[in-house]
């Protein structure tokens, strides 16, 4: 893996802008490649700079949502896309998982545990703040329950029993290492059903595939 995480950030204030790049220059792993409060500098620089992580203000992403699919997200299977938001709009998580973003992150974090999230972005791992997280599971258990009370069934196209269990330690906020631990296999092969996973889902990020799998009732949580 490359020393250097390239980074573009965009967000409305110039104030905040400053001083995430401070931050993220404290720790030598960080490139800032560009800061803008304009969502359209980002294709240009695509096609110029070999880019890692892209950090969106949720507002901004759900402005442009269509052009960061079509433009990014469907065009960039290795680069990661994380959200930056306040307390009190974590009702945008659900569309923006939905999305395919790969982390989604509050502005109020302590420094650290910011650094700390980027870099597991970066290396593969989605990343949600916790007080998201419990507003997405919120979200889809109220979904589930006007669905009725069915019980759970493996759908038809994860063809093995390895893949549902794998699914079901995803949902369960398991990371690789973690899902490997549980079912007694290596970190390899859970990337490998990971993989296969991503394939048959038609999904390129773990929230996208967790929330499928919540919403159809594939997993309990």
């Amino acid at each position: 893996m490359k020393e250097t995480i390239n980074i573009i950030l965009i967000d409305h204030y110039q104030l905040f802008r400053e001083g995430v790049k401070k931050v993220l220059q404290t720790d030598s792993t960080f490139e800032i490649i560009a800061s803008s409060d304009d969502y359209y500098i980002v294709p240009p620089l695509l096609e110029t700079h070999a880019i890692d992580v892209i950090l969106f203000d949720v507002n901004i992403l759900m402005q442009h949502k269509e052009h960061i699919k079509e433009e990014i997200l469907n065009r960039n299977d290795d680069m990661k896309i994380i959200v930056l938001s306040s307390e009190g709009e974590e009702n945008y998580v659900t569309e923006a998982v939905k999305l395919g973003v790969h982390g989604y992150l509050l502005k109020e974090m302590d420094i650290y545990s910011f650094i700390d999230a980027i870099k597991s972005v970066y290396k593969g791992l989605s990343y949600i703040h916790p007080i998201v997280t419990d507003r997405l599971i919120k979200d889809y258990r109220k979904l589930t329950k006007t669905c009725g009370d069915f019980p759970v069934e493996r759908p038809a196209h994860l063809y093995t029993k390895r893949e549902y269990q794998v699914l079901q330690l995803l949902a369960e906020g398991k990371s690789n290492r973690e899902i490997a631990e549980t079912l007694n296999i290596s970190e390899k092969t859970v990337k490998n059903h990971i993989s296969s996973l991503f394939k048959k889902m038609n999904v390129n990020a773990r929230t996208q595939a967790v929330v499928i799998a919540i919403k159809n009732r594939w997993v309990n949580i």
